[in-house]
This record gives structure tokens, sequence and C-alpha cells, in this order.
């Protein structure tokens, strides 16, 4: 997997996490760096640990599996991005953010911002993609966005909270069919 492959998965992923953190500007009366790197902090360790705990858990079984790993990598790549843009899509259940930057407001935030990056380390494992810089990136884009994205909250709303989203879940379906269209010999590598 090049760097540019690399770099769209981490914008891709980021993207939950910047949504949530342009939320989070929103209910925040006064923004202050404190609050940018709060959210960057916490999100962005999260989507690099998650990455990581799925690569070690993937390498595991990887071997058994090779002859349909590149399927593998399709489907969850394809069910994560779906999943993304139907949330995006879909009608904004959870109710108002809240402004609170405490860690027990955080942590369940990061959790559930980072689940997707757990089941692209599964794919990195099938992929023998090299995880250090692979979570070095992801952590630091997602770090990056979330930072501006509670900056951006307070500067220009909601409205480009489901676009970030439904750009994030097309990056990754994208990655995905490009991954098995390599392995299928259909494009080249």
């Amino acid at each position: 997997m090049g760097f540019t492959e690399l770099l769209l998965i981490a914008i891709g992923l980021s993207m939950d996490a910047a949504a949530v953190s342009i939320c989070k500007g929103l209910a925040t009366e006064k923004v202050s760096i404190g609050n940018m790197l709060i959210a960057g902090l916490w999100f962005g360790s999260f989507q690099a640990l998650m990455p990581l705990i799925g690569y070690l858990l993937g390498s595991g079984f990887s071997s058994m599996i090779e002859s349909v790993d590149h399927w593998i990598a399709f489907v969850l790549l394809a069910f994560i991005g779906g999943n993304m843009i139907r949330e995006a899509l879909g009608s904004d259940e959870e109710g108002g953010e809240s402004a609170c930057y405490s860690p027990s407001a955080m942590l369940p935030l990061a959790i559930a911002t980072s689940i997707d990056a757990l089941a692209v380390g599964i794919s990195f494992a099938f992929l023998s993609v090299d995880i250090i810089p692979a979570v070095l990136a992801i952590g630091a884009c997602t770090f990056i966005l979330s930072a501006i994205g509670v900056r951006l909250g307070a500067v220009f709303g909601d409205r480009f909270k489901k676009k970030a989203e439904i750009l994030g879940g097309v990056i990754l379906i994208l990655i995905g069919l490009k991954i098995l269209l390599e392995h299928l010999g259909i494009i080249a590598s």
C-alpha cells in the first residue's frame, strides 16, 4: 500500500472524529486552543491505537485466510464506508453534542469514532501494511482534523458535518474496491 492510499485511509477514518469535533465546537460557547488540543489528542490517540490492536489481532490468523484476504479487506472497507454514508444520510438521533471536554465525555466518543479503525487494522494485517507509519499517519491526520474541526464547528456551524462523513465513507469504499481489483488483476498495482 502506497503513501497516497494510506493518506486517503487516514483521512477517511478521521471523518467521524472530525464531524464529532465540529459538533463539539458548535456546543462550545468560546473555543480555546485547549479545547482543540483535547479533542485532537483523544480522537487522534484512539484512531492510532485501534488499527494497531486490529493489526495485532489480524496478524495472528492472516496466514490461514491469505487466499481471500483481498475480499475481506474489500468487504470490511466497503461495510465501514457504507455505514458512514448511511449514518450521515440518516436522522440525527443523538441530539445535540455536549460542550464538555472531560475524560468521561471524551472517552466514549473516542471509542465510538475509532471502532472503524479497528476493522481497518485487521485488513492491514491481511495486506501486510507497515503498521507503525500507518498508525502514525492515521493518528496525526485525525489529531489535525479533529482540532481544526472544533474550531470550524464554532465558526461555520454544522452544515459540513454530513458532507465530511459521506466523503470519508466514499473514500473507504473506493480504496476497498481498488484493493479488490488489484488482487483480481483487473487493474495494475
